[in-house]
């Protein structure tokens, strides 16, 4: 039995983690509260985890969001969540400053704490264009940290930070969702955080073509479903 710490947002990507670390043992899902433009994400990870009868842990950390607003669209009010397909120049404006290195550290110290075996991200390999810290060089950076910064005092089973979907694109994560009997109906992605998912933004962009590459049967309701919305000028 291998007991993870899953760093889960609501969203597709993590909670096909989720559900992929529960097939080997117990699952417990850290969640955050950072002044996120799209919050209403944290309500569907705690669907998730009532789900899987998980434990959920949502760290409290409004705080953050003024003290890195400025470029970023998902902490920025007044900066607009940029449309269309992925694209380095616009789809940087989503980039939130040091966001995964912030979380995963404090997921490591959830798992130390509980004694679990590891931590899990869902970071996949669509995102390596856009944000460094979705990349493999980055995992092994912070698995290296935990090493240093926590030498003889890491739980016996300890096995690192798992991201079983670094190498992955997107599409693959739906099949393997679909496998494992992910309610994707229970997920977010919108970046907007409106009622529906707007589906122009570049996340809502993401979630259609992984399921219309996978060949899977998207549920979700989107307020337009644009073919190509370019970018801003």
């Amino acid at each position: 039995m291998t007991h993870t710490v899953a760093v889960v947002s609501g969203g597709m990507d993590s909670t096909t983690l989720a559900y992929l670390a529960a097939q080997d043992g117990p699952v417990t899902m850290v969640s955050f509260d950072y002044g996120q433009r799209h919050r209403k994400e944290l309500g569907f990870a705690a669907m998730t985890a009532r789900r899987l009868e998980a434990e959920h842990v949502v760290v409290p950390m409004s705080w953050l969001a003024p003290m890195i607003a400025g470029q970023s669209s998902l902490v920025t009010p007044d900066v607009d969540v940029p449309l269309g397909h992925y694209a380095e120049q616009t789809m940087r404006a989503t980039v939130v400053p040091n966001r995964n290195a912030i979380m995963l550290n404090l997921a490591i110290g959830v798992a130390i704490s509980r004694g679990a075996d590891r931590v899990a991200t869902g970071v996949h390999a669509g995102d390596h264009f856009i944000y460094p810290d979705c990349r493999p060089a980055f995992i092994d950076a912070v698995n290296a940290q935990v090493e240093v910064g926590m030498e003889s005092f890491l739980p016996d089973g300890w096995s690192g930070v798992w991201a079983p979907f670094v190498n992955v694109p997107k599409d693959e994560i739906v099949r393997i969702g679909d496998r494992l009997g992910v309610p994707w109906s229970e997920t977010w992605s919108c970046y907007k955080g409106g009622e529906i998912h707007c589906g122009a933004c570049g996340t809502c962009f993401e979630r259609r073509e992984a399921f219309a590459l996978a060949g899977v049967v998207d549920p979700t309701v989107y307020e337009s479903t644009p073919d190509y919305v370019a970018p801003a000028v």
